[in-house]
């Protein structure tokens, strides 16, 4: 048995449903550590929740997870434990504000930071034996160029990468484009601005990035918007909480709901599978797909 099956022939069941249309899935990535891709992540999950989304965060900084610190939670289990065949994928998902079901992930674990590619295809694999109702999965990657960062950025249908206005974040966020377009073929990347004053210097910061991989890469950038330098996102980390629900009005928050609106309205809804190994893969290739009922 390959590294691959033991993840999908556990049972991941979840209460009958439906809806078993597409899942548009978004990974949120950066070239560097400390870009707040995390914090954007969960942000924009309860954004998109709070715009009658059904949302589902993949916790993929597999070996230093920090969603569940970010949110204050304390997880039994995590995907360390489903690697293991411990506990399936149902059993590790926990609830977050506004109803947004989060999948923990270990932190400090090397094992899992060290992954082969065939099991990181596993735990993508596994998300297609959920039966739930999910209208947006969230997948907050690891920084770099790791396999997982790979796995799961060529998994989703849109992928965002994350920049701030230092000659590092636009030096790795560049490596880490050129990565995707010349060694597997990815053209699409949205790219969001964080920490900018302004939607203008945003922009600016995203212009800086096309006028380098217009010259070099073959790729399409799109910009889908901004968060701004907020002393209130900073008061929210402190207290482990999302901006977007301890401080509703603060421009921070503000960005995120129009950030969630602008992928709610304007990202196409999948509809065909790519031709690799994708999230939720059955549910664009066959509608009417249902998990098997697990074998006694």
């Amino acid at each position: 048995m390959s590294a691959v099956e033991p993840l999908r022939a556990q049972s991941f069941g979840m209460s009958q449903s439906t809806h078993n249309r597409p899942v548009r899935v978004v990974c949120v990535t950066s070239g560097k550590g400390g870009v707040g891709k995390t914090n954007i992540s969960v942000n924009l999950a309860l954004a998109l929740s709070l715009q009658n989304q059904s949302v589902m965060l993949l916790d993929a900084d597999l070996g230093l997870a920090n969603v569940d610190v970010i949110l204050g939670l304390h997880p039994l289990y995590n995907l360390s434990h489903v690697i293991s065949q411990e506990r399936t994928l149902e059993e590790i998902i926990v609830t977050g504000p506004n109803g947004i079901r989060i999948i923990p992930a270990s932190s400090g674990v090397k094992r899992m930071a060290e992954l082969t590619p065939e099991e990181n295809a596993g735990l993508v694999g596994a998300f297609s034996e959920l039966n739930d109702s999910v209208d947006i999965m969230l997948i907050d990657s690891a920084a770099g160029i790791s396999d997982s960062v790979v796995t799961f950025s060529r998994a989703s249908h849109d992928v965002i990468v994350v920049v701030c206005d230092e000659p590092a974040s636009i030096t790795d966020a560049y490596a880490l484009i050129k990565l995707l377009s010349q060694d597997y073929g990815m053209d699409r990347f949205q790219i969001l601005a964080n920490r900018v004053a302004t939607a203008q210097e945003g922009r600016e910061l995203f212009n800086k990035l096309v006028r380098v991989t217009d010259r070099f890469l073959d790729v399409s950038l799109s910009f889908c918007g901004f968060i701004p330098e907020d002393p209130q996102l900073r008061k929210a980390v402190q207290a482990q909480r999302a901006v977007v629900e301890a401080f509703p009005s603060s421009r921070s928050a503000e960005a995120f709901h129009r950030l969630a609106a602008h992928i709610i309205g304007r990202w196409p809804i999948p509809r065909s599978a790519s031709g690799y190994l994708q999230f939720f893969i059955e549910r664009l290739i066959d509608p009417a797909y249902r998990p098997k009922e697990r074998a006694e």
